[in-house]
């Protein structure tokens, strides 16, 4: 069967048109259950899976999870907060393409900076911020992907006329392929350093912490 390049392309560009930023506002601003946590979650980011008949966006082995590994704090008398929802959604975007470990990196200071904080900035401004970027970069996303794709169709000119249009398929996914990956170690660079950092910072407070008990013992002899 051949591939009709022209309506892959256009299936592409609407299925980016399909992805859904979350709305602050949109979130209920009361404590919610968790059932009532993967409902909404499942109702607002279905549209943008793979496969939107199957797939579940959240499940309540996930929520578990993701507190066992202190993704997520645990939840008040079983109920989650709007922040709890605001850092599930990072982490919904987040595990496509980072480990548990860097994930929990990223996260954690967010978390203990800003979760619940009772401050004017706090975790809603730290994710409207973030997403505020959304719609430009869809646009900016598209456009290079129609730059990509114009790439991949002047591919493989010489090859048979019964495989021409699987290689120039194959051609375009291994270009957007490379770059996912080229971008995927940018970010686990990145993550690298503010775990060195941390350890740095870490390692401080131990050495300063064991000099001040070390003077503290002297003094009272």
């Amino acid at each position: 069967m051949r591939i009709n390049s022209g309506d892959l392309l256009n299936s592409i560009l609407e299925s980016l048109d399909r992805i859904e930023y979350i709305q602050p506002e949109d979130i209920p601003s009361i404590d919610l259950y968790m059932d009532q946590v993967t409902t909404f979650m499942d109702k607002r980011l279905k549209s943008s899976s793979r496969y939107p008949g199957e797939d579940k966006i959240l499940t309540k082995t996930m929520i578990n999870n993701y507190a066992k590994n202190e993704l997520l704090p645990s939840p008040i008398k079983k109920k989650y907060s709007k922040e709890h929802i605001l850092l599930l959604i990072f982490i919904y975007y987040y595990k496509g393409v980072l480990s548990i470990t860097d994930i929990q990196t990223l996260l954690g200071p967010i978390t203990e900076q800003y979760f619940q904080n009772g401050k004017k900035f706090n975790l809603e401004s730290v994710y409207k911020e973030v997403f505020s970027m959304e719609k430009e970069q869809v646009e900016i996303l598209k456009a290079d992907v129609i730059e990509r794709y114009k790439r991949s169709q002047e591919t493989f000119e010489n090859a048979p006329s019964k495989d021409k249009d699987f290689l120039q398929k194959f051609a375009f996914i291994c270009m957007l392929s490379f770059d996912v990956y080229v971008k995927k170690l940018i970010i686990e660079k990145m993550i690298d350093e503010l775990t060195a950092k941390s350890e740095k910072h870490e390692k401080t407070q131990k050495e300063q912490k064991t000099e001040k008990a070390e003077k503290a013992t002297k003094n009272t002899k």
